[in-house]
């Protein structure tokens, strides 16, 4: 395509819908004789003279009568095309399946928020949440997956990331538990209790036993289950203690909304590192439109439903 030039296309457009230099000059935000040099080089190209005198007025030939259909919608579908794709995003009519990969517990606290959200502006969106058995970047790059939600983990060096918010965990035992009989939760009396441990690896030792070590305190673990939401029901039916994300209970105060799943929520007595929940995805995707409104959307959904 050698020499071929696109603003031609355009410029024939403009004559040929204005008939009229000036008018074709000022569509196109030229001088007029800007417009007329074009006019001539249109000539030179087709070998045809387009368009010719009439008295004031300017008609088209037989060829350019040919050419006037063929080139409005060639030049329409040039500017599509070329357009930035954010332009080009129309939400009502919005066809596509998003397929996200995310703990039990996002599912369980922000399907339903999202959906909402989602419903609202793209009622033709559909959403697909398979689970986490592990941080594996494979179905990211492939496709499989358009999104991650979660802690990142993989080593995988060309993904990109947005903080959707800041984590820490808390304490929750069963309402009524002992624990809460007898003042203030002290490192002393927590570590004598029997926990649940959430790990999707099977670890019985985690952040709470280093923090515990610092004190010179030890832990008995009695269980260990794959996620946070195992260890929340293990917890609301025995007297084990379960240490999870202040997510996990929710927006509000802890201690409020964890009562209304018939356990109670306390600060843990050791401080624990912080952790970022990000939203993570392939550069392939990052110029795409219609993904950066789910990460957008998904993000303003955290921002709303979590700490």
């Amino acid at each position: 395509m050698h020499g071929v030039d696109l603003n031609l296309l355009l410029s024939l457009d403009a004559l040929l819908t204005e008939r009229s230099v000036t008018g074709a000059a000022r569509r196109l935000g030229v001088s007029p004789s800007a417009m007329s040099r074009t006019l001539a080089r249109l000539r030179r190209v087709t070998g045809d003279p387009l368009l010719v005198q009439a008295g004031r007025a300017l008609v088209p030939t037989p060829y350019a009568e040919e050419l006037s259909g063929r080139v409005h919608a060639l030049s329409r579908d040039t500017q599509e095309v070329l357009r930035p794709a954010a332009n080009r995003l129309d939400l009502a009519s919005l066809h596509r399946t998003f397929t996200i990969r995310a703990g039990g517990r996002f599912v369980e606290l922000l399907a339903v928020p999202l959906l909402a959200a989602i419903a609202g502006t793209a009622p033709h969106v559909r959403l697909r949440f398979v689970p986490k058995p592990d941080k594996d970047a494979e179905p990211l790059r492939d496709g499989r997956i358009d999104l991650e939600v979660g802690v990142l983990g993989t080593s995988a060096p060309e993904l990109l990331t947005q903080l959707l918010f800041r984590d820490r965990l808390v304490g929750v035992a069963r309402t009524g538990h002992p624990l809460f009989e007898t003042g203030a939760v002290t490192p002393e009396r927590y570590a004598a209790c029997a926990h649940v441990v959430a790990s999707r690896r099977g670890n019985f030792h985690g952040p709470v036993d280093d923090a515990l070590a610092d004190l010179g305190l030890s832990r008995t673990v009695s269980l260990v289950v794959p996620g946070y939401a195992d260890a929340m029901c293990v917890a609301r039916g025995s007297d084990l203690v379960a240490a999870v994300p202040r997510s996990c209970l929710g927006n509000g105060v802890v201690a409020d909304h964890a009562a209304g799943l018939g356990l109670a929520g306390f600060d843990l007595p050791v401080r624990t590192p912080e952790f970022a929940i990000s939203a993570i995805w392939h550069p392939r995707l990052q110029a795409d439109p219609a993904h950066r409104w789910l990460r957008e959307t998904i993000a303003a959904v955290c921002r709303g439903a979590c700490p």
